[in-house]
């Protein structure tokens, strides 16, 4: 799903200053570049994001500094799907610009950015990327287009003072979906104003859940058999994912009569201490603190139920179609100092930046990272940790054992149409499942023909 919404503490640059190198692998293993280029990039943080916005453009300048032949001209703005064939075709996209993991199969199939493959051999940090993430920016000829820079996994968020409040276990939250159920029976037993389990069913948010909950269970959302996509959802695990829903809802009345939710309501209810469950990932839990006034030692983060694979996804940059030799290495010298450098010296000190400016430190972030650069990472939130690590335990030790599955394509489309038998088992008591799933069946693999 689009990660705007998740509201993270992006993990930006280093501040004006550092006494160590700015590039990953060293200026004798840098190309050279073939003259000044002025790089235009988009992601500069906005006006209201005052800290992140001022620590961007220092980094900027320091990046500047260190390299005269490269000139930053820094946009706002990031993806905006309905957009980019409009900024496309206006000659507006930027030489480097800022993508989902759900943007780059359609955008290389459709020959709208460079090819970038001959030049990552001169900027050894990317080989340190995990090879799976990476390949999301690869085709499938292992061509390289673009630069991943986060990664987010999809688990159980819950309420760890509801849990003890019920009764239940806050070290040890539900592993099944049938455990999901029994807990947010007893949660919502605690009085009419609490919620066991919260659901999504707007705005594109109800079918990105059920493509969540589907994947837990072994299922997918759409398959590619010999080149052509389809839809794989209407089958008895596409079933199932409803039929449970709509057992929680009506027969269990464990997730309030409130429905038709999208984004910031699950968020807002968890921060107001009345919400036991949902599906999420930890780059949720500071907006529930910061903007819903929560409390980061009331939540914790456990697995997500089944365990069978889990919803995955991110971010990262890629390159205009346009953009000339010296305006690739020179974007990828910039990407691989401000977005997806594995220096441990500029880890460590980034990570320290964060905590030291009141940015989350100790999420349970997944990382691009393989190697000596992820051990880096995890020590240095280790050591400058500001939550308490310990409430995210079930998450991080189950992290290596549950398979990361990403959106399928058109996935917001798929989304929008899977809103509807979400929101009607939610809202109807004798919703007919079956028909449901046919109807959006039919609707989803005229989409997916579209898939080249």
């Amino acid at each position: 799903m689009k990660r705007s919404l998740y509201g993270r503490a992006t993990a930006l640059v280093v501040a004006a200053g550092l006494a160590f190198s700015l590039t990953a692998c060293g200026d004798d293993e840098e190309p050279q570049q073939d003259g000044p280029v002025t790089l235009v990039v988009n992601g500069l943080p906005p006006e209201t994001e005052k800290v992140n916005r001022e620590k961007f453009l220092a980094d900027v300048a320091e990046f500047e500094a260190a390299n005269p032949d490269i000139t930053i001209d820094a946009r706002e703005g990031k993806m905006v799907p309905e957009e980019f064939q409009a900024k496309l075709a206006g000659g507006q996209l930027e030489d480097v610009f800022y993508t989902y993991f759900t943007d780059p199969a359609g955008l290389i199939a459709r020959h709208q950015v460079a090819d970038i493959t001959d030049y990552v051999k001169d900027f050894p940090a990317l080989a340190q990327i995990r090879p799976e993430l990476m390949a999301v920016y690869s085709d499938d000829k292992g061509r390289v287009y673009g630069v991943p820079q986060g990664n987010y996994s999809t688990g159980l968020v819950y309420n760890r003072a509801l849990f003890e409040k019920a009764g239940l276990d806050p070290n040890s939250p539900p592993k099944t979906w049938a455990d999901v159920r029994t807990a947010a029976q007893k949660i919502a037993a605690l009085g009419k104003d609490y919620v066991g389990y919260g659901e999504y069913s707007k705005n594109n948010t109800g079918g990105w859940h059920f493509t969540t909950a589907l994947y837990s269970v072994g299922g997918d959302l759409a398959v590619n058999e010999g080149g052509t996509w389809k839809a794989s959802f209407n089958n008895d695990l596409g079933k199932q994912v409803l039929q449970n829903l709509k057992d929680m809802r009506w027969t269990d009345d464990s997730m309030g009569t409130r429905q038709g939710l999208e984004y910031a309501d699950l968020l807002r209810l968890m921060g107001s201490g009345k919400l036991g469950m949902y599906l999420g990932d930890a780059n949720m839990l500071p907006t529930i603190v910061q903007e819903y006034k929560g409390e980061y030692k009331d939540y914790g983060l456990g697995p997500i139920p089944g365990g069978t694979a889990t919803l995955a996804g991110g971010d990262g940059y890629m390159f205009n179609a346009k953009a000339s030799p010296a305006t690739i290495r020179a974007g990828l010298k910039w990407l691989t100092y401000a977005f997806a450098n594995p220096d441990p010296a500029r880890i460590e000190f980034n990570t320290k930046w964060s905590s030291d400016t009141g940015s989350p430190v100790g999420l349970p972030e997944p990382q691009i990272w393989a190697g000596d650069a992820a051990k880096a990472l995890t020590d240095a939130r280790a050591k400058y940790a500001n939550m308490p690590v310990e409430n995210f335990s079930p998450f991080v030790n189950a992290m290596s054992t549950i398979p990361l599955k990403l959106e399928p394509p058109n996935a917001q489309a798929l989304y929008a149409l899977l809103d509807v038998p979400m929101n009607k088992v939610l809202t109807d008591e004798n919703a007919d499942i079956a028909a449901l799933l046919a109807d959006a069946e039919t609707q989803a693999n005229s989409i997916l023909a579209a898939v080249k």
